[in-house]
């Protein structure tokens, strides 16, 4: 029957093929009744022999054969034994149909050599032969075999093996001693109904930039590390994405902060380093952004986009752990209503924001009510969260409804999570290819009602998986059961009747997902951030510089990427927090020491340093006397005047202060928001007051008078001196007279502070304001500062 098969233009029947493969089995029934004798001899060996030699299947093409093409399988076998293997060959055979999708999960766990069920060997010249396979040792082989001769029935998805059988110097009798089964699915005449298909096609990263910025007008970003570039390089993970996803035809889901980081690099950025250090972004990296982005732009063009909010937050985290912390939905909100201007500016697509996509599509009814908070009124689930109670003998269509105008979208489990783990070794994405097809074909022969499919695979495949992905989806688009459809068209399908639309418990929560949430500390910490970011905010002239980094910084520490990260989370928002806490630090008030008044009143300067870039405004400085009795500010226990700075200026504030006791008085100065909040750490200086009293002025007076009646005296003798020498005539010594006393220059006093030094040409009064000056130093001033009076 083998040879009748080779003619050219015959293609047999089902009915044919079904009388060959039972002529076949008969014919090979004292073959197996030797084998099952020889099994019986040695039980051992035989439970042994089946693992001896690995088989790996590296290629099988087409995948999805039909009649008249001919089957290419190709791969290698190696010796993984201590002995030798003599007279090996390796076989292909077709074993059962499956016709069940749990059929076919059941024969992918199965491992080992299974009687029966592996279908016996093709035969005839569609085998290789090795005299010998060395232990340790790996061989190549290649079969091609005519798809009619492998006596295939109807449509299905039938069982398909590559097998190796040999004998050891241990087991000196042909057995098989290594199998590897994969699927064949066959459908030759064509599907009455074919399953509408929806696969999403996921471009999502982690979290690259930070919150700081440059100083400069256009604010250079500043990045975490350049692992972008590499994603974005030939050959890396977000470049795979978009080349392999550019011909099929898929609906784009993505993150609008992956293509904002992109958009950035194609422009100068700085990248962080050791040590507070930044290094610039290369001109090859900028060039890399820009070739990724104008061929995203190109494959987007003609499909469907659906825009997650900025920076993918992780809404279970956020339902389980953050919405009983102020603010954190409002970041929800925020994020979501930034996608869809991003995506637009930057790939000029209007992207759908109706989807929510929680991770794993795993949802309970806080996860929904989060969801659906910020606007979205789609949540894309999948079918082992969502699973059928009501006993449907097929799998239904993915829109659900499940109240309150929502409806779930329902990805298929078992085609979502095919591609995970690694899939560089070929043999390993063949085998998932093949899997998928065949539960793709199972799935369409369920029943003839036409049904909605929706595949959601994980958030951020490598290359590898991707490449996987993208051969499946390839080879379903050619496979004739199915055709493609929108995410959107999904969505909007009839629901199935019978399909669940009960959402699961919290209690039913997967609890290895639960591990990796963020943990309530982690939405307060954020919450500590953008209060301080608020009270920051307030007193800028451009809060925009700051509010739009810092408001983008703390969407990032949302993201579900940090899942199973949560010591690089940490490190994330507390970089986030202390670089915010930095800048705020920049308004100051300048330390001053030990201030001396003299007098009943004077005036206290105060300074305020702003090292931003830009002025502060929106801020008051109240002085406060913690002893009025014996030292008044303003006329009270304190006293506030309002601030402005330039930015990289310093402002000097005068207080006018009154002395109603000698001794020590403790000053505080603080900053004020103009709400009323304490900006920034108050300065605490001592002013000593040393008031003239009667007894010292009458000390001070008699003093006077002394110099003044010595003066008198000496102005007495030098006129008597001076009448005897005009007598007498010249002196003929030699010697001259004194001369008269140099005048006293004029009054040299230095200033005592910035602005408010004595002897200036217009000096200013005390409650003047002084004009803003150059950055000053933050040191305390000197000991034994004095005031003006």
């Amino acid at each position: 029957m083998a040879e009748a098969a080779d003619f050219q233009g015959t293609t047999p029947s089902p009915a044919r093929r079904w009388l060959r493969r039972t002529g076949a089995v008969l014919a090979g029934a004292p073959l197996l009744a030797g084998l099952l004798q020889l099994s019986a001899a040695a039980p051992a060996e035989a439970a042994t022999g089946s693992e001896t030699v690995a088989v790996a299947v590296d290629s099988l093409t087409p995948s999805v054969p039909t009649d008249g093409d001919t089957l290419t399988v190709s791969g290698t076998v190696t010796n993984n034994g201590k002995q030798a293997v003599t007279d090996a060959q390796v076989d292909l055979r077709v074993g059962q149909e499956l016709t069940t999708r749990s059929g076919i999960d059941t024969a992918a766990k199965t491992t080992g050599y299974q009687q029966g069920t592996d279908g016996t060997p093709v035969g005839g010249k569609y085998i290789e032969k090795f005299s010998k396979l060395t232990p340790g040792v790996s061989e190549s082989f290649s079969i091609s075999v005519p798809v009619d001769d492998l006596d295939l029935g109807g449509n299905g998805i039938y069982q398909f093996a590559v097998s190796l059988s040999g004998e050891t110097s241990a087991q000196p009798w042909p057995q098989v001693l290594g199998v590897q089964r994969t699927f064949l699915p066959w459908q030759p005449d064509g599907a009455d109904t074919q399953t509408k298909t929806t696969v999403l096609w996921p471009l999502i990263s982690s979290a690259h930039m930070t919150a700081q910025t440059g100083s400069n007008e256009s604010q250079t970003p500043v990045f975490r590390d350049n692992d972008l570039a590499k994603e974005l390089a030939p050959g890396g993970r977000l470049e795979q994405m978009v080349s392999l996803g550019k011909d099929l035809d898929v609906t784009w889901v993505v993150d609008p902060d992956l293509l904002a980081s992109v958009d950035a690099m194609t422009r100068s950025y700085r990248v962080q380093g050791e040590n507070d250090t930044t290094t610039a972004g290369t001109r090859a990296d900028q060039e890399l952004a820009k070739r990724w982005l104008a061929a995203l732009q190109g494959a987007v063009a003609d499909n469907e986009v659906v825009a997650l909010p900025f920076a993918d937050p992780d809404l279970a985290s956020l339902a389980h752990n953050g919405t009983a912390v102020t603010g954190s939905l409002g970041h929800l909100k925020e994020a979501t209503d930034v996608a869809a201007d991003t995506v637009d500016s930057i790939l000029h697509v209007e992207p759908t924001t109706d989807f929510a996509w929680p991770v794993d599509g795993a949802v309970d009814p806080s996860i929904v009510k989060v969801a659906t908070s910020a606007g979205a009124d789609k949540v894309i689930a999948r079918s082992d969260s969502l699973e059928e109670t009501a006993g449907l003998t097929y799998t239904p269509s993915a829109a659900r409804p499940i109240g309150g105008g929502t409806t779930a979208v329902v990805a298929d489990a078992r085609l979502s999570t095919l591609f995970r783990g690694d899939m560089t070794r070929a043999s390993t994405s063949t085998l998932a290819v093949q899997r998928f097809l065949a539960q793709s074909l199972a799935l369409n022969l369920q029943t003839d009602k036409q049904r909605s499919i929706v595949v959601a695979p994980q958030r951020m495949p490598t290359a590898g998986q991707a490449r996987a992905l993208a051969e499946a989806v390839t080879a379903l688009e050619g496979g004739g059961w199915t055709e493609s459809q929108d995410l959107t068209e999904a969505a909007t399908a009839k629901p199935d009747p019978g399909a669940t639309t009960k959402v699961p418990s919290a209690s039913d929560y997967p609890s290895a997902l639960r591990k990796q949430e963020l943990q309530r500390s982690a939405f307060e910490q954020i919450a500590a951030t953008q209060d301080k970011l608020d009270k920051f905010k307030v007193i800028l002239s451009d809060e925009s510089r700051v509010v739009t980094p810092f408001g983008r910084a703390m969407n990032r520490e949302m993201s579900t990427s940090w899942r199973g990260r949560g010591t690089e989370a940490a490190v994330y928002r507390n970089d986030v927090e202390t670089y915010l806490q930095s800048l705020a630090d920049q308004v100051t008030l300048i330390e001053k020491s030990e201030t001396k008044l003299s007098g009943r009143s004077a005036t206290i300067p105060v300074t305020v340093q702003n090292n931003l870039v830009q002025g502060v405004d929106n801020l008051v400085l109240r002085l406060t006397s913690t002893s009025p009795r014996r030292l008044k500010i303003g006329g009270g226990a304190y006293d506030e005047q309002p601030v402005t700075v330039s930015g990289g200026h310093a402002q000097t504030v005068k207080f006018t202060t009154s002395a109603e006791a000698n001794g020590q008085a403790e000053v505080i100065a603080q900053l004020y928001t103009e709400d009323g909040q304490k900006y920034g750490d108050r300065v605490k200086f001592d002013v000593k007051v040393t008031e003239f009293t009667a007894t010292v002025m009458l000390v001070i007076g008699g003093g006077f008078l002394l110099l003044v009646l010595a003066g008198l005296r000496m102005y007495t003798q030098r006129k008597r001196a001076a009448r005897a020498a005009e007598e007498n005539g010249p002196d003929t010594s030699g010697e001259t007279a004194d001369g008269p006393e140099n005048p006293e220059g004029p009054d040299d006093r230095p200033t005592e502070e910035s602005g408010s030094g004595a002897g200036a040409a217009d000096p200013e009064q005390p409650s003047d304001p002084s004009p803003d000056t150059p950055a000053e130093s933050a040191d305390p001033s000197g000991t034994g500062e004095r005031v003006d009076r």
